[in-house]
C-alpha cells in the first residue's frame, strides 16, 4: 500500500479561457473541479495506474469536507485529519489558444500544533500496513518548514520507503533527513542546488548533487523528460544508475499536475520492483499522459501505455 501525505490540501478549479487577458471581463469554455494538492493528485493518478493507496493529511471547514466527499466519489480512499481552520482553493486558467496556464494558489489553513501531533499518529498507524509513503505539496503558512524533514526520520522507523516532493526550505530540510526519493522539477532543483541549469551536463550535475545532500534517489523532471540518479535496490544487481529519458509532446492541453503523475508512475515502478529504466519510462509517459486533459493526476492510463513506447532511456555518466 502507497500512502500519499497533503498537508495542505486543496480544492481545485480549472478553467479554460481561450484569449484570456489580465484586467478582462472573460468566459470560460469549460471548468474543472476536483479536490487538489501535489499528494492528493499522486494518489488519482496512482489510483489510474491500479496502484491501491490511501490520501491522507489534513482538510478542515467547508472546503475541507468538499475534498473528502469528491475523493471520495472518486473511489479514492482517504483518512483525512480534520482541523478548525478552512482548507485553501486554488485556481488554474488555461488559455488554449496559445497554451499559457495561471495559477493561483491560497497560503491555506492555520494548523494547531496538537492537529499537526494527530497527522503524525495517524501517520504512524498507516505505517502498519504501508510500505511506501508520498510526502508532497507546500505546507500550511505556519507549518515549521522541517515537518517533512520530522516526518522522514518518524517513518524509517517502520521502514517505508519515503518520498519527498516539495519545494524551498521544506524539500531542503526534508533532503538532510536523507529521504528514499525525492523528485522536484528543474525550478525546484536549481534553487536547492544553488545554479541554474544550462544544459544537460548542468541536469546532471544538480540531480547528483541532491544525492549528495542527503537523497538516496533524486528524479528531476522538466519539460523533456527526466534526469535521475538510483539507488541499487534488493531486487537488481547493479549499482547505482544514472539515466536520461526524454520523450517529446506535440499537443498539450494543460501540464497542471504532470509532475505528480511523473511521481506516481515512479513510485509504482518501484513497488512493481520494475528495473530503473522502467520506471524512470513509467514516469515519463504518466507526466505526458496527464497533459493530454485538464485536470491534475488526471489521465487515460490507455495514453501511458502509448507514451511508454516512445520515451527513450539512456545511461549516462556524470
Amino acid at each position: 500500500m502507497i500512502v500519499t501525505v497533503t498537508p495542505n490540501a486543496a480544492l481545485d478549479r480549472t478553467a479554460t479561457v481561450p484569449n484570456f487577458q489580465v484586467g478582462t471581463r472573460s468566459r470560460s469554455s469549460h471548468s474543472l473541479r476536483q479536490p487538489g494538492g501535489k499528494g492528493v493528485n499522486v494518489a488519482r493518478a496512482l489510483r489510474l495506474i491500479g496502484q491501491p493507496v490511501i490520501a491522507t493529511g489534513l482538510a478542515g471547514g467547508s472546503t475541507g469536507l468538499d475534498i473528502i466527499e469528491d475523493l471520495t466519489a472518486e473511489g479514492i480512499l482517504n483518512d483525512f485529519v480534520r482541523i478548525h481552520d478552512t482548507s485553501r482553493s486554488s485556481l488554474a486558467v488555461v488559455d488554449p489558444t496559445n497554451g499559457q496556464q495561471t495559477e493561483i494558489n491560497e497560503v491555506g489553513p492555520m494548523v494547531e500544533p496538537a492537529e499537526l501531533e494527530v497527522l503524525v499518529d495517524k501517520l504512524r498507524y498507516l505505517a502498519r500496513g504501508a510500505d511506501m509513503f508520498a510526502l508532497a505539496g507546500s505546507l500550511p503558512a505556519n507549518v515549521p518548514p522541517d515537518f517533512y524533514a520530522t516526518l522522514v526520520r518518524e517513518l524509517r522507523q517502520h521502514g517505508a520507503t519515503i518520498a519527498v516532493d516539495a519545494h524551498g526550505p521544506s524539500l531542503e530540510a526534508a533532503i538532510q533527513a536523507e529521504p528514499d526519493i525525492v523528485s522536484p522539477n528543474e525550478r525546484e532543483a536549481e534553487e536547492l542546488v544553488g545554479y541554474e541549469f544550462q544544459d544537460d551536463d548542468d541536469r546532471i550535475a544538480g540531480v547528483e548533487r541532491l544525492v549528495e545532500m542527503g537523497a538516496r534517489t533524486a528524479v528531476m523532471h522538466g519539460p523533456h523528460g527526466c534526469v535521475a540518479s538510483i539507488a541499487p535496490d534488493d531486487h537488481h544487481d547493479t549499482g547505482r544508475v544514472l539515466l536520461r529519458a526524454t520523450l517529446e509532446v506535440t499537443e498539450v492541453v494543460s501540464t497542471v499536475g504532470s509532475g505528480d503523475a511523473f511521481l506516481a508512475g515512479f513510485l509504482v515502478g518501484r513497488k512493481r520492483r520494475s528495473s530503473p529504466e522502467d520506471s524512470v519510462a513509467l514516469a515519463v509517459a504518466c507526466g505526458a499522459a496527464n497533459t493530454q486533459r485538464l485536470g491534475a493526476g488526471n489521465f487515460d492510463p490507455a495514453d501511458v501505455e502509448v507514451y511508454m513506447r516512445q520515451v527513450e532511456v539512456a545511461e549516462t555518466v556524470s
